[in-house]
């Protein structure tokens, strides 16, 4: 890439997610320094007992430590420490090949977008488990369900950001759960965005994924649920507030033809149970009208610091 005589050569920092890595961090350094010779490469150990750091340090890496486990908490870190333009995060097992990085940051700086996501396109059986794809289309379509729109792989570790999309993100989950926040940031901000296909290859031997498919699944579930309850307030509670009302009404039929037919109401514990489905009812649909206010107080704190860094430069 050359830059335009008036706009410098964007900073380029590749981060590094790594926990137990050993096998793989050597060869995933040198594939990133041969594709983004310029790029300033950066390992966040996150608690390593297998000479990942030392094998880091010796490949040129700068290495730095978060003691609190999760890749979560590294991305947190990752982003509040480093100072660059364009941040590409990729994983340190080598599934993701270096090679796409190089277009991946043309196109972010080409169409000033604040994400290009690098969809996996998986040829190796090992590299990518059946039950991993099912759960990641299931996991994108209820995404797109419920926040209208998503990505082609929301869970795709291998994404480069503009600095304005960096410093607006207040990084919460502690886990896995770190590329759905992701999503749902850029979704909810409606951030131009970008994906491109890449390869997905098998890890290296003696590499071993740290991804549990049902404890990090749920927990995956459960931030979706949480953010749509964040986001979506008036819609969340406002489900809560319909089924109640609907089952408040199923229950008062029978009491409301039975009263024009006798003048009598006979049930009363059923007729005060549906006096309280009704005011809970209407309790949560008025929840969901204050936390919607706080919700859009909150989203245009992002928007503006969002809006505080400059778009990505134009570089041909």
């Amino acid at each position: 890439m050359t830059s335009l005589p008036d706009h410098p050569a964007p900073r380029v920092a590749v981060l590094l997610p790594c926990y137990n890595e050993a096998a793989a961090i050597e060869r995933t350094i040198s594939g990133f320094r041969a594709a983004l010779p310029s790029a300033t490469i950066y390992v966040y150990d996150n608690n390593s007992n297998d000479g990942t750091v030392a094998l880091a340090r010796a490949a040129g890496a700068v290495v730095r430590t978060e003691k609190q486990q999760g890749k979560g908490n590294v991305v947190r870190r990752m982003f509040a420490d480093i100072d660059a333009d364009v941040y590409i995060m990729a994983d340190g097992d080598l599934t993701y090949d270096p090679k796409a990085a190089p277009p991946m940051v043309e196109m972010l700086l080409a169409e000033q977008l604040d994400m290009v996501v690098g969809t996996r396109k998986h040829e190796a059986v090992e590299a990518y488990r059946g039950g991993h794809v099912l759960g990641n289309k299931l996991f994108t379509g209820l995404l797109a369900g419920l926040f209208g729109r998503s990505f082609t792989d929301i869970f795709s570790g291998y994404r480069v950001f503009s600095r304005r999309f960096v410093k607006s993100f207040p990084v919460l989950s502690a886990g896995f759960e770190i590329e759905t926040e992701i999503s749902v940031h850029a979704l909810e901000l409606k951030m131009p965005v970008g994906e491109i296909e890449t390869a997905y290859g098998a890890r290296p031997e003696g590499s071993a994924s740290k991804l549990s498919t049902y404890r990090d699944g749920w927990r995956i579930l459960k931030t979706i649920g949480t953010l749509y309850r964040v986001e979506r307030p008036v819609l969340f509670f406002g489900s809560f507030a319909a089924l109640l009302l609907i089952a408040a009404i199923v229950l008062a039929v029978p009491l409301i033809l039975t009263y024009l037919d006798t003048g009598l109401v006979p049930r009363f514990p059923t007729a005060i149970l549906i006096t309280g489905l009704g005011i809970v009812a209407v309790l949560s649909f008025f929840a969901g009208l204050i936390l919607d206010t706080v919700t859009r107080g909150r989203r245009e704190m992002r928007r503006l610091a969002y809006l505080a860094y400059p778009a990505p430069t134009f570089t041909p």
